[in-house]
């Protein structure tokens, strides 16, 4: 069996835990980041129990660059796990500038960061894998969500790009878009109280589902650790699915994207008669 060495942000809790917790399992070596690493090995022990290592992170430090760029070299990472994000709840008019700011800082330009740091040394390498956890909210846009959304949709649209702009160096890249799992996504959740206005509106009801949902979600975040484990190495259910970009996780995931295709071809296809009819006429 191919051993990888893997680098996972925001590895403290969640997700992030579950899949450095999976790769140490499956016989890999890790290195989990968190913010603040104290906090981390004690309310995740069993990373270090088996093998891992923690580094400390912070992705929206303007150092993110360099401290990936340090340890993909010297340690020979070759999979990084961009999984350091949250998600701010709220009607857009409710979120402050910066409360957004401060989103797309994690999300995206700290995603982004932590690629920049890995690309050059998997480029010389010829050899390397990217797994951007992105989330239905990606493809699904939820009212309440915007900010959430449009930060996902930033991710994707870069790992779209990247899919064909590595190829060429062997670089993987593989999207990972979880629907509703039983983590501490719901309850971290940075919250602003929703607007006498909207109240019993679609972002009322968005944000009052989502919490009589918790601990009752329908995905095992352990399971879709194993799952990415898989899809990276090849292994298990992983085999012979690396030509493919995105990996949905999830029954209620896999429900709402192909319902939003549908949806989106027969957008397309409403308004194609105007579409069609905005370009110079044939021969000109």
């Amino acid at each position: 069996m191919s051993t990888y060495k893997w680098l996972v942000t925001g590895a403290s809790a969640g997700l992030g835990a579950q899949i450095a917790l999976a790769a140490l399992s499956a016989g890999h070596s890790v290195i989990a980041t968190a913010r603040n690493v104290s906090k981390a090995r004690s309310t995740c022990p069993k990373i270090e129990g088996l093998g891992g290592s923690w580094l400390e992170l912070d992705v929206t430090s303007i150092e993110t660059e360099s401290i990936i760029a340090k340890a993909v070299k010297e340690e020979r990472v070759n999979v990084i796990v961009n999984n350091a994000g949250y998600a701010l709840e709220g009607p857009l008019e409710a979120l402050s500038l910066d409360q957004i700011r401060r989103e797309f800082d994690t999300n995206v330009f700290g995603a982004f960061a932590v690629m920049k740091g890995c690309i050059p040394t998997f480029r010389e390498r010829l050899n390397g894998t990217i797994v951007n956890i992105s989330s239905t909210a990606g493809i699904c846009p939820l009212p309440s969500l915007s900010a959430y959304a449009a930060s996902k949709f930033a991710l994707e649209g870069m790992s779209e790009a990247l899919y064909d702009e590595l190829a060429p160096f062997d670089i993987r890249v593989l999207l990972v878009e979880p629907g509703a799992y039983r983590t501490d996504f719901i309850t971290a959740l940075q919250s602003n109280e929703i607007m006498a206005p909207y109240v019993g509106t679609a972002a009322d009801n968005v944000s009052r589902k989502f919490r009589a949902m918790h601990g009752k979600q329908g995905g095992d975040p352990a399971k879709a650790a194993i799952a990415i484990i898989e899809a990276v190495t090849g292994e298990g259910k992983g085999k012979d699915v690396k030509g493919h970009l995105r990996l949905v996780l999830g029954k209620d995931a896999v429900a709402r994207v192909l319902a939003r295709t549908e949806q989106f071809a027969q957008n397309v296809e409403g308004l194609r008669h105007i579409s069609e009819w905005a370009v110079f006429p044939d021969g000109e």
